[in-house]
C-alpha cells in the first residue's frame, strides 16, 4: 500500500471511529472491542490524529469521553454493589 493510501485508510478509520462513538455514546473500551483494536489506539485515534482530520468531530467525540469519564467511578460502584448483591 502506497504511503498515499495508508494515510487515507487510517483517516478513514479514526472518522469511522469517532462517529461510532459519537452515535453510540461508547467508551472507549466499547469502541476498541467492536472494532477490533486496542484502548491505545483508540485514545490514540481520538487525541492525536482526529483534531488534524476533523476539528468538529473531535469536540463532539471528546465531550462523550470526558462524559464517560466522569461516570466511570459511579458504574464500577454500582457494578460492584450488584456483584455482592448476587453473592
Amino acid at each position: 500500500m502506497k504511503q498515499e493510501q495508508l494515510n487515507k485508510f487510517i483517516e478513514n478509520r479514526v472518522l469511522e471511529v469517532a462517529n461510532y462513538i459519537i452515535e453510540t455514546k461508547a467508551t472507549t473500551r466499547n469502541a476498541a472491542k467492536v472494532f477490533g483494536i486496542s484502548k491505545s489506539t483508540v485514545h490514540k485515534y481520538i487525541t492525536h490524529i482526529l483534531p488534524d482530520v476533523n476539528y468538529s468531530i473531535f469536540k463532539k467525540t471528546n465531550e462523550v469521553l470526558m462524559y464517560n469519564k466522569s461516570q466511570r467511578s459511579i458504574r464500577g460502584g454500582e457494578t460492584t454493589r450488584l456483584k455482592y448483591l448476587k453473592s
